[in-house]
């Protein structure tokens, strides 16, 4: 007679930072605990949830601790979620490599180079796993995406752009000491348009590109500018341009006219290919076809952690796969201030049905989707504002 083989126990886990997006971890975790993955075993916040925030784990409440490292031991934790501030992340990242826990960072892994590949260090030294938060790299279109450019669905590759038009009120950057700023002091943030908010559209379009590791770049060109009374950036293009390979270019902005969904385009000679990855969308259109659209399915980062400690399965996004990223992090880290807005670029305007008002770049919705069209930055397309501002590192 055959047994049946014990049922697997849920991986404990600890959430640091659980309010603000911390808040869709925390929904997430609850998802994977229902299903018997993983089980919430502690959260670190400064002040603790109350029982409102953790009615769906009322049944078996987590440990509550300021203590990141502390938690960690007292929980026996097998993994743990970072959803803190950027300028947390080397930190905790590497308390919880030190411990030999494993590791879902929330993007962008660090605010420096230096920082980022301590974390490599750390988590290599130890053995243990991480895998950095962004979610697009999930999506099932990815690789979908990547056999079409691999089949010549659309002729040879002429470049990847992303375009992010997003709108944000002005209580956006009053809501942590950290949002918004280059630096705390001596710290580090680089909390900036294209680092944060819009880091998928960039991420996304490196990795479409194959543009993975710092030493897949030769160059990089950065457009930094702010409508808002902030340090960081709020409206800003680069351009990556690879060691071999067609250049990558973003465009975005926190000040549009119109709240848009993100996209990468991915240009060939014989048509072109549009991922809407917050939707998992695709478009193809191309020579002698219709234009095709599909949507795809998507792998949650933390279920794919989970089944690579217990099954095996490759990560989809080790530290390893944003390298390429995080020298955008360190370009825009180290290139000048970004530069203040003419005050006719923008206006002030009110959020219906709210109190709140938000700044809007005028003809910034057309100019970042010229941007993604032709694979050009805002002083190459005329915007007055932008001219003489290409900064190399």
């Amino acid at each position: 007679m055959t047994s049946l083989p014990p049922a697997a126990t849920p991986v404990p886990i600890v959430l640091a930072g659980a309010r603000g997006h911390g808040r869709w971890h925390l929904a997430n975790i609850r998802r994977l605990q229902h299903q018997g993955l993983v089980r919430l075993a502690g959260i670190c916040e400064l002040t603790p949830l109350d029982a409102g925030e953790l009615v769906a784990f009322a049944d078996e409440p987590p440990e509550q601790s300021a203590d990141f490292g502390a938690l960690l031991d007292s929980t026996g934790a097998r993994a743990a979620v970072v959803c803190t501030p950027i300028q947390t992340h080397t930190a905790l990242a590497l308390t919880a490599a030190g411990r030999g826990v494993h590791l879902l960072l929330e993007k962008p892994p660090a605010a420096t180079r230096a920082d980022f590949d301590r974390i490599l260090a750390g988590v290599r030294e130890a053995g243990t796993a991480c895998q950095v938060g962004f979610q697009s790299f999930g999506s099932h279109a990815v690789p979908a995406i990547r056999e079409l450019v691999a089949t010549g669905a659309i002729g040879t590759v002429q470049g990847y752009a992303a375009a992010g038009a997003w709108v944000r009120d002005d209580a956006y950057y009053r809501r942590a000491p950290w949002a918004g700023r280059r630096r705390i002091g001596d710290t580090d943030v680089v909390d900036g348009v294209l680092t944060n908010p819009l880091a998928h559209a960039v991420a996304t379009a490196l990795a479409l590109a194959g543009t993975t590791t710092a030493r897949d770049i030769a160059s990089i060109d950065t457009e930094l500018f702010r409508a808002h009374d902030i340090e960081a950036d709020d409206t800003s293009c680069v351009r990556v341009t690879p060691a071999s390979g067609p250049p990558v270019t973003a465009a975005v902005t926190l000040c549009a006219e119109q709240a848009g969904e993100p996209y990468v385009i991915v240009h060939g000679d014989r048509g072109r290919i549009t991922f809407w990855y917050k939707q998992d969308r695709v478009l193809v259109q191309r020579a002698g076809h219709g234009p095709l659209e599909t949507v795809h399915g998507r792998t949650d980062l933390l279920e794919n952690l989970v089944a690579h400690l217990t099954q095996g399965v490759p990560l989809l996004v080790p530290p390893e796969h944003t390298g390429a990223f995080m020298e955008v992090v360190e370009a825009v880290r180290t290139a000048p201030e970004p530069r203040p807005l003419p005050s006719d670029a923008w206006h002030t305007a009110h959020v219906p049905g709210t109190g709140a008002t938000r700044r809007v770049v005028r003809g910034i919705d057309a100019l970042v989707a010229s941007g993604a069209e032709t694979l050009a930055l805002f002083s190459e397309l005329g915007a007055p504002w932008a001219l003489s501002e290409v900064t190399s590192p």
